[in-house]
């Protein structure tokens, strides 16, 4: 039951990042975007999977509650694509600006 809590916070926290990643695309700019808040949750996300591996109890049964890591991972590579995104519209801020 405690991961069935874990994955829908992970989930309604997940929610938002696609979400932001459409509109950072479809913007192409980055202003009013924060590279450091981007880091800071990435880090996050990092710590917490991090916080699995080297927690014995998860670890040893792993085989039945390696499904939670999922999506960990999946809002991890959202995060990152939406740091990759901001320095694709970093650069097409400063084109714009010439």
């Amino acid at each position: 039951m405690p991961e069935l809590f874990e994955i829908l916070m992970i989930v309604s926290f997940g929610i938002s990042w696609p979400i932001n990643l459409i509109k950072a695309v479809k913007s192409r700019t980055a202003k009013g975007t924060s590279l450091g808040f981007l880091i800071l949750i990435f880090m996050g996300y990092v710590c917490g999977i991090a916080s699995k591996f080297i927690n014995p109890a998860y670890m040893a049964s792993f085989s039945e509650k390696w499904y939670v890591l999922i999506f960990y991972f999946i809002n991890l590579i959202v995060v990152g694509l939406n740091i990759t995104v901001y320095f694709r519209n970093r650069v097409l801020d400063r084109t714009k600006e010439d």
